[in-house]
């Protein structure tokens, strides 16, 4: 028979106790509760920081939102942030100092609500040295101002991570090389074109409604074309320089890029512009100028700022832990990473990262490397093993000797196959830029045998001048970038509402051509840290589970955490452990009194003449199975399922149906391989103990060979340099603003099982830039018929554009919501 051992009969003291939520964190509570003033408290951790807030009188932090604190880091230590008070880092990790006041801009990772905003910028109040504390939520950072002679930075970090929000800070930080994620200046040109465009457009009044013929009037508008001038030199030099560095890079690679046919038609109205108001012949073209480079400046501004929180090129570095614990004699010493030597003792406690290849001094150590290679299951290494850097340490702290410097790693090897320095983004083979390049010959093709025609056919040098003016006016290819500009835009906001971040406009694009989907296991299509354990066998006493979890806990196994996990209402007990024994790759027993307890394998625990659990071995051999007996009597097992991301047979189904080949790439050992042939439709599409290399190479092959533009999903560092080979690499993370290796777009973990519906939303994307090109084709052709014929004015032209313009912003904007909505909705 089956006991779910979640579930606990009524009437169970264990259950009333289970039912008191800590007041602080909302969690259920286990046998340790802890009360005071009538509250109960999960942990230590939690009724401290109560008792802090108390104190400082900053209870009200609950009335905001009820039950919504942070449970402090149980891996946080006396001095874990010493190294913060080293000169080199100190002066890397501030943001602003003028030896008195000083200014430091802090991450953190676990700001999730109104009441965590509050509480943040109440640190004055738990030391009087913190001038403030502001917080920017969206990027969920904190800028404290504090008196650098009273309070040092490692203690300012030990205060907010005391009250539960703790600040990330990686080997990055401190390494002189952090890339602002958007930058200033494209906000002043934005408002300098901005200006300049409204005061064009002021100045341009008389010419559009042909006020005024008598001499005077003239002259004034001889002063407003000057004026327009000079208000269109610094839009042109300055706010549109972008344009024109990025199509200069174009044209040293020997290619023309979306910005080369804006280039030419900036210089070609300015250049014409300058002309006439040299020569007295027209009022110029500077409003269309100034307004073309406004609203393209407006947009890019825009995509620039909605990434602004997210990183898509993260490398080892950001990873890596700012500083570790050096052991010299019987002192220890937090030291920046960086620092690190050949030989030196480092102490790397429990769930922290190694961040150099190192040998085991202690006796024996657990290393959790699904960081690197996704093998979900702890390695076991005993003394003088090596170690590589990138591993977790799961249990008791250890001691490591390096023996390779944190840049020599075999960890860093990832990063120096070629993969990462190639570009994926081709801007010569994007829609926009393809039919722009050609759009953009023709129009000056027609537009020079306009020219020709007037000039010396009909011996009209004056209409030809207009005609050539109206027609690369009025035929700009500004109108075809828009349309792809503003579709893929408002295509990156939806995707973005909706929790998946493409990286920029070509990914999108890149994403729409997609015809292989391969996955990662460990971490993508499994929820981490999540597990569904069931116990099957005779039911067990109150006391018989408080020794199975008592013995359970002195292990720091998975399986055995997870055994624990799943037994947290019930009570330990009060009789004590003795004679305790781990087996490595068998089990763990001990002794309670008179009565023996064995948790481990069916051999281990006296099980494998079980014949029904044999026979459940033999039906559930994809599950992982704990054995109990007690005074050697079997009593049944831990059967314990990884858990799934919800809806992943709907998604792989929905691949299928569109036609798609799928693949699963793992480092993990074949566990669910009859479940995972079931979901994929074909064992021979499943691929175990993959290494990184061994991704990589898988992708590659499925590009040269199989000529397939390929979609990688993955999760970890192992899952970077396939990210980096396909055609398109997907991140999934559970926080979007953490820990993301190199990719180009990222989704939120809950969202995987829309990843059809995103590129089929791609591929509409496509379609509604290729039916905007035809509004804006039919605004051309319509303007180039008037235009030829020398029947166009430049005032109409001109205005000729914006409304183009409008109505392809229109149209894109409301094509692709109504896309999104269907198709997402769905």
């Amino acid at each position: 028979m089956e006991q779910d051992i979640n579930t606990i009969a009524p009437g169970d003291p264990v259950v009333n106790i289970a039912k008191n939520k800590c007041y602080h964190c909302g969690e259920a509570c286990a046998q340790d509760t802890i009360t005071a003033d009538e509250h109960a408290f999960c942990c230590e951790g939690c009724y401290h920081v109560y008792d802090l807030l108390k104190v400082t009188e900053l209870c009200d932090y609950y009335v905001i939102d009820d039950s919504a604190g942070i449970s402090p880091d149980k891996s946080f230590y006396a001095g874990k942030f010493d190294y913060l008070d080293l000169p080199d880092v100190n002066t890397k990790i501030l943001e602003f100092t003028d030896g008195h006041l000083s200014q430091v801009n802090w991450y953190i990772p676990k700001m999730h609500c109104s009441s965590c905003i509050w509480l943040l910028e109440q640190l004055y109040k738990f030391n009087p040295a913190v001038r403030s504390s502001v917080v920017n939520f969206p990027e969920k950072k904190v800028r404290i101002t504090f008196e650098a002679e009273k309070v040092k930075l490692s203690e300012l970090a030990t205060l907010i991570s005391s009250i539960g929000y703790e600040p990330y800070m990686s080997l990055n930080d401190i390494a002189g090389e952090q890339v602002k994620k958007w930058n200033r200046k494209r906000l002043y040109k934005v408002g300098i074109a901005g200006f300049c465009f409204g005061n064009v457009m002021m100045l341009s009044f008389p010419e559009y409604f042909h006020l005024g013929k008598d001499a005077f009037d003239e002259s004034l508008r001889n002063t407003f074309g000057w004026l327009n001038l000079a208000l269109s030199i610094p839009v042109l030099l300055y706010c549109a320089s972008d344009f024109f560095k990025s199509a200069w890079a174009a044209l040293k690679g020997k290619y023309l890029n979306i910005d080369a046919p804006i280039v030419i038609a900036l210089v070609s109205i300015f250049s014409l512009s300058l002309y006439q108001i040299i020569t007295g012949t027209g009022p110029g073209y500077f409003d269309s100028l100034t307004g073309a480079v406004f609203f393209m400046l407006t947009g890019r501004f825009f995509q620039d700022k909605t990434y602004a929180g997210i990183s898509f090129d993260r490398d080892y570095r950001s990873y890596f832990p700012v500083a570790v614990s050096v052991l010299t004699g019987k002192a220890e010493i937090r030291t920046p990473v960086t620092d690190l030597k050949t030989s030196d003792i480092i102490l790397i406690r429990n769930a922290e990262l190694i961040p150099a290849d190192s040998v085991l001094l202690s006796p024996e150590a657990l290393i959790d490397y699904s960081f690197v290679s996704g093998e979900a299951e702890p390695v076991r290494r005993k003394k003088g093993d090596t170690i590589y850097a990138g591993g977790k340490q799961t249990g008791p702290a250890i001691e490591l000797e390096i023996v390779r410097k944190v840049s020599q790693s075999y960890l860093t090897q990832l990063w120096n196959n070629e993969s990462f320095s190639k570009q994926k983004e081709d801007q010569n083979q994007m829609l926009a830029a393809r039919i722009n390049r050609y759009f953009s010959v023709i129009v000056l093709i027609i537009a020079s045998l306009t020219f020709a025609g007037w000039y010396f056919i009909y011996k009209n040098p004056e209409t030809a001048f207009r005609a050539f003016t109206t027609c690369l006016l009025v035929a700009c290819p500004c109108g075809l970038l828009f349309s792809s500009t503003f579709t893929n835009g408002n295509l990156m906001a939806l995707f973005g509402k909706n929790q998946c971040y493409p990286k920029n406009a070509d990914a999108i694009e890149r994403l729409s051509k997609i015809d292989t989907v391969v996955f990662d296991k460990t971490g993508t299509i499994t929820r981490p840290d999540d597990a569904e354990v069931v116990f099957s066998g005779s039911k067990l006493t109150d006391h018989e589970r408080a020794m199975v979890k008592t013995l359970a806990t002195q292990s720091s196994h998975p399986l055995s955490r997870m055994v624990v996990k799943s037994l947290a209402q019930v009570h330990s007990g009060t009789q004590a452990l003795s004679h305790y024994i781990e087996a490595s790759g068998s089990g763990i027993k001990g002794l309670f009194g008179s009565h023996t307890v064995k948790l481990g394998s069916a051999v281990w625990a006296g099980a494998q003449n079980d014949r029904e659990a044999a026979m459940d071995v033999a039906h559930d051999q994809h599950f992982s199975r704990v054995y109990v007996s007690i005074d050697d009597i079997s009593a049944g097992y831990f059967l314990v399922k990884i858990k799934y991301r919800e809806n992943l047979h709907k998604t792989i189904d929905r691949l299928h149906d569109h036609g798609f080949n799928t693949y699963l790439l793992s480092g993990d050992k074949p566990t669910d391989q009859e479940y995972l042939a079931y979901i994929f439709g074909n064992n021979a599409h499943l691929y175990f103990k993959q290494k990184p290399e061994d991704k990589l190479a898988f992708i590659a092959a499925l590009q040269e060979k199989m000529h397939q533009n390929v979609l990688m999903v993955g999760d970890g560092l192992n899952d970077a340099g396939a990210l980096q080979q396909s055609n398109v690499g997907v991140a999934v993370s559970d926080d979007i603003n953490n820990f993301t290796p190199s990719c180009d777009m990222i989704i939120d973990g809950k969202q995987l099982s829309r990843l059809p519906a995103f590129i089929n939303l791609a591929r509409h994307g496509q379609k509604i830039i290729k039916a905007s090109f035809a509004i804006s084709l039919i605004y051309n052709i319509g303007g180039l018929f008037f235009a030829i014929g020398g029947q166009l004015s430049p005032v109409l032209a001109a205005i000729l554009m914006p409304v183009s313009l409008i109505s392809i912003v229109g149209f894109t904007t409301i094509a692709s919501n109504v896309a999104a909505n269907r198709i997402l909705k769905n």
